[in-house]
């Protein structure tokens, strides 16, 4: 007769916590995560993908402490670990809420303010040009493999960083802080070439209103600034997604240096 397996209080609350804890971490990042985290894809996958890396990587995690889910400390651990998945995946937004400003700056310029489309991203309506962008960083991310090194980088994270009290400290906080005025920079790069080119336009349009006022200038200058602008996004955008290609690489050095890898 097979005698019955007998575990201890302590020994399913180790099993528990070892489960629990990293799907914390790994569950927030795809919460937070830039192509998971739209409206389109289901909670349901979400879950089935965190449950999933959780399992396979339990057996690799490094020992946990011998902490009590149900108290002080495990509540602090768990909050650093919704911490570093959260974080993770916000600085990759971060990234595409550069494009988005970029395209709403160029819209404004072109006349196209009002055109508005929802952004899958995030559900929001932004002009059709930020959309045009969103679409086509998006991608660049996934033909550069950006979600799975992420999902890498997190893995690798168990190790150097592993689960305890002890997570983004106020020093990596205030590096995020300060990374994310590339939001507001690195949209003014994207877009000041168009920008001051249809600023041009717009003060050549003004001179010749000035010298020819029985010119209609309103029926001519907006046909006029709205292909122009269409020709000069077609122009600028090999060199847009250049430039959101080293932002991305910037953001995952920054996620690198959060993670101690």
């Amino acid at each position: 007769m097979v005698e019955p397996l007998n575990f201890t209080e302590e020994q399913i609350l180790g099993q528990v916590a070892l489960f629990i804890w990293p799907l914390m971490r790994i569950s927030t990042m795809f919460i937070a995560m830039p192509l998971f985290s739209i409206r389109s894809v289901p909670a349901r996958v979400r879950l089935i993908l965190s449950v999933a890396i959780t399992l396979v990587i339990m057996p690799l995690i490094p020992p946990l402490p011998t902490v009590e889910m149900f108290s002080y400390t495990g509540f602090m651990t768990a909050i650093a670990q919704v911490m570093i998945g959260l974080t993770s995946g916000f600085i990759l937004q971060l990234v595409f809420a550069v494009v988005v400003f970029a395209g709403q700056g160029i819209a404004l310029s072109m006349g196209l303010g009002f055109s508005m489309m929802v952004d899958p991203q995030n559900g929001q309506q932004v002009p059709v040009i930020a959309q045009l962008y969103t679409v086509t960083t998006t991608l660049i991310f996934v033909s550069l493999d950006g979600h799975l090194l992420l999902i890498q980088m997190l893995l690798d994270s168990f190790k150097t960083l592993p689960i305890g009290i002890d997570g983004i400290d106020k020093a990596g906080i205030w590096s995020i802080i300060v990374w994310s005025s590339k939001m507001f920079t690195g949209g003014l790069l994207l877009s000041m070439p168009i920008i001051a080119g249809l600023l041009l336009v717009n003060v050549i349009f003004g001179v010749a209103a000035r010298a020819a006022p029985q010119l209609q200038i309103f029926s001519v200058g907006f046909p006029v600034t709205l292909m122009l602008g269409m020709l000069l996004v077609w122009k600028t955008l090999p060199d847009v997604l250049d430039q959101f290609s080293g932002i991305l690489t910037e953001s995952y050095d920054l996620i690198g240096q959060l993670l101690r890898l």
